[in-house]
């Protein structure tokens, strides 16, 4: 029996991007790539927040932050990140993390984590409407 004193941290995982509750009944369980996100942007504080916005790459199906700029696939939005994720790396291993995303949503684009152009919009236009 290990009796030794462990410290775990939590963190209120904040929604407020959410324009509504619409669409958050049905996400989609993804695989996020984690080395393809960058610490000071993305996870700070140790886990990817929710609301960061998606793009899928193209070798291998995982999924990775949005970037217009992008060539791998990414440059594409198709969706947001619905529940913050843990990416610690003294508590995760690997650079792969599962993950949830809701594609069909009302955002409020002003409380993104990270904010998306014109041409993400574009790319999610019809499913995804920016309040």
């Amino acid at each position: 029996m290990d009796l030794n004193l462990k410290v775990e941290s939590f963190t209120q995982d904040r929604r407020d991007w959410l324009g509504s509750a619409h669409g958050t009944d049905a996400p989609v369980s993804i695989t996020l790539d984690v080395s393809k996100f960058t610490k000071n942007t993305h996870y700070p504080d140790g886990y990817l927040k929710s609301g960061i916005p998606l793009g899928k790459v193209t070798s291998g199906g995982k999924y990775g932050p949005y970037d217009d700029a992008a060539s791998d696939g990414r440059q594409t939005l198709v969706g947001f990140l619905f529940t913050a994720v843990d990416v610690d790396a003294r508590k995760v291993a690997s650079t792969s993390v599962v993950g949830s995303m809701l594609i069909h949503c009302f955002i409020r684009t002003d409380k993104l984590p990270v904010a998306v152009d014109a041409n993400g919009k574009a790319d999610v236009a019809g499913r995804v409407i920016f309040v």
